[in-house]
């Protein structure tokens, strides 16, 4: 299985120069659209149930379930105001950037290498970011928001794809071996990302989940 049908654009075996201007293949584009609505729901929700705890302090958001599986909970933690403000009010600038970006890939824009590495890098921080809030929840504030999980997956699918999209180009300089690796086996990372966050929640609250069967 190749990148083939995901992104496939005119310079596939060409690496980028500085100058040159690289577009993508549509299925990229549409997994940048999709990845960028679902994170921007994410991030509303959030945003307008953050807003009626702040009217409320007893307000229950709709996916507070359980003493484990609690928004309200992760809502009302230090982490979830990591920057001084609610962390959905970054998410909905954030993946609106991503939306626009892949719709216009849809509609057949070409960006330079500059470009690509900094979507690279955003995606990359907002990986980075996503991970540490799933430690701060699973060890620190010991609830599951099921809105935020939705968050990391669709921003570690971003982060992937968005990387993989430019080790295939050259944008990012790798060893030809590597970059046919990476390209041919594609789905192997975000597979065992999911394997390993998966495994970290379900030996988190063992005893809990256990309990329901």
């Amino acid at each position: 299985m190749t990148t083939t049908a995901l992104d496939d654009v005119s310079t596939d075996d060409d690496r980028a120069s500085a100058a040159e201007t690289i577009g993508s293949g549509r299925g990229f584009a549409l997994l940048l659209v999709i990845t960028g609505a679902l994170g921007a729901l994410t991030a509303w929700i959030i945003t307008l149930d953050k807003f009626e705890l702040l009217k409320d302090p007893n307000f229950k958001p709709a996916c507070s379930l359980s003493p484990i599986i609690s928004c309200g909970s992760v809502m009302q933690s230090k982490q979830a105001e990591a920057f001084g403000f609610p962390n959905p009010m970054a998410g909905l600038v954030g993946f609106a950037v991503v939306i626009a970006i892949g719709m216009a890939l849809l509609a057949g824009a070409r960006f330079r290498r500059w470009y690509w590495l900094g979507l690279n890098v955003g995606t990359l921080l907002a990986a980075v970011f996503c991970m540490w809030l799933m430690t701060q929840s699973l060890y620190d504030i010991n609830a599951l928001c099921l809105w935020c999980s939705l968050t990391w997956c669709v921003t570690v699918l971003m982060f992937w794809y968005t990387t993989v999209h430019n080790l295939k180009h050259g944008i990012i300089p790798a060893p030809r071996g590597l970059r046919d690796a990476v390209v041919e086996f594609h789905w192997v990372v975000p597979v065992l990302w999911y394997g390993v966050i998966a495994l970290l929640i379900l030996t988190r609250w063992w005893s809990y989940w256990s309990s329901l069967l």
